[in-house]
């Protein structure tokens, strides 16, 4: 993903690896095909290439085809371009994945990066799912780059047909028939929403993880730092993908206007917009709250040391006394009080230790010990 780190690009591919299941040696998946006419949704026909189904999506206004690509692989991807007319540089964009959330216009074709997210509480961790969706009149195209449907469920171990056929995952896109009468904007709303959705859940483990966070710090737990930057980092990636998505909702609404949205589709696109920004909220009071809690151990820790270093300082002082009175009579000189006394050895004994007892009480008193 461009812009992205190292460690997020392990992970992401950590994430597609796992995701890979059973797959064929090429690593992708025939695409699965949805033709809609009048909003009814019904099955491709064996044996119908990309150029059938366009040509279906062509011979009547009220009439759309999907395609869903489960970790597409080059053949495909260059099939779709060849068949959509695509431009070299979206084709690009295609082939390589690894991209921040973005909406960009080639001629009549809307192309849109977006990133679904999981949160796996075991581990900590954000894993985000990259969806490549391309729109034309008449046709709806949704790659999905990583290997999971848009409800972070991986595909082929879920489905022995299809890992986007089941009824589980057409629900996402296919079940309100109103809403898909609209067109292929109204299948690119209904993923937005599921999306946007699914950051829910994930917020909440932040949550959750973060107020443990808190507990532990005033345990006085000396490996939460860790745990604190780790999480940090978990929530500056979600904030990054949701501001993102955000500057996707704003281009889209900008756009209502000129591409003659329908306004229905306005208003759940608003919705949409609305879900996100309250996301957008949660996030950065989250890291607000992280920032707050590192503060805060922080200064337990220098606290914690400021203790360590006035006990150690005092044990210091009680330890310097006698050794001073050692140095002293240890000097040998010919010409010293009390060096031929027969009390000056239990003397200087006694004065060794009644100075450290004296410089150990008036350290406890003043809380140093």
């Amino acid at each position: 993903m461009r812009g992205h780190d190292t460690a997020r690009t392990r992970r992401a591919d950590r994430a597609r690896e796992q995701a890979a299941g059973d797959t064929s040696s090429s690593g992708g998946v025939a695409p699965t095909t949805r033709y809609v006419a009048g909003g009814v949704p019904r099955r491709q026909p064996d044996g119908d290439s990309l150029a059938d189904a366009l040509a279906f999506s062509r011979a009547a206004p009220d009439r759309m085809v999907m395609f869903f690509y489960l970790r597409p692989d080059r053949e495909q991807v260059m099939e779709l371009g060849e068949a959509w007319d695509l431009h070299p540089l979206l084709l690009e964009d295609l082939l390589n994945a690894h991209q921040r959330p973005k909406l960009e216009r080639y001629g009549d074709v809307l192309f849109l990066v977006v990133r679904s997210a999981r949160y796996l509480d075991e581990q900590e961790e954000v894993v985000f799912s990259e969806f490549h969706l391309l729109l034309r009149p008449g046709a709806v195209a949704v790659l999905c780059q990583d290997g999971t449907w848009i409800d972070g469920t991986p595909g082929p171990q879920l489905d022995e047909e299809h890992p986007l056929t089941s009824t589980r995952r057409e629900r996402t896109v296919l079940e309100d028939v109103n809403l898909l009468e609209l067109g292929p904007e109204a299948v690119l709303y209904r993923v937005l929403d599921t999306i946007v959705d699914g950051y829910d859940p994930v917020l909440k483990g932040l949550r959750v993880d973060q107020e443990q966070i808190e507990r532990q710090v005033f345990s006085g737990d000396a490996a939460v730092a860790e745990r604190i930057y780790r999480l940090s980092q978990e929530v500056i990636d979600m904030q990054q993908v949701i501001t993102s998505l955000r500057d996707v909702i704003d281009d889209l609404q900008a756009g209502f206007g000129k591409y003659e949205i329908a306004g229905e589709l306005q208003a759940y696109l608003d919705d949409v917009g609305d879900h996100l920004e309250r996301a957008a909220s949660r996030v950065r009071d989250l890291r607000d709250a992280l920032s707050q809690i590192l503060d805060v151990n922080a200064t337990l820790v220098a606290q914690r040391q400021n203790e360590d270093m006035k006990k150690i300082s005092g044990w210091a002082a009680i330890l310097f006394a006698p050794t001073l009175i050692g140095a002293i009579y240890g000097m040998n000189f010919d010409d010293m009080p009390e060096l031929h006394w027969a009390y000056g050895y239990p003397m200087a004994i006694g004065m060794m230790i009644a100075l450290g007892v004296l410089l150990y009480v008036i350290f406890k008193r003043s809380r140093w010990m």
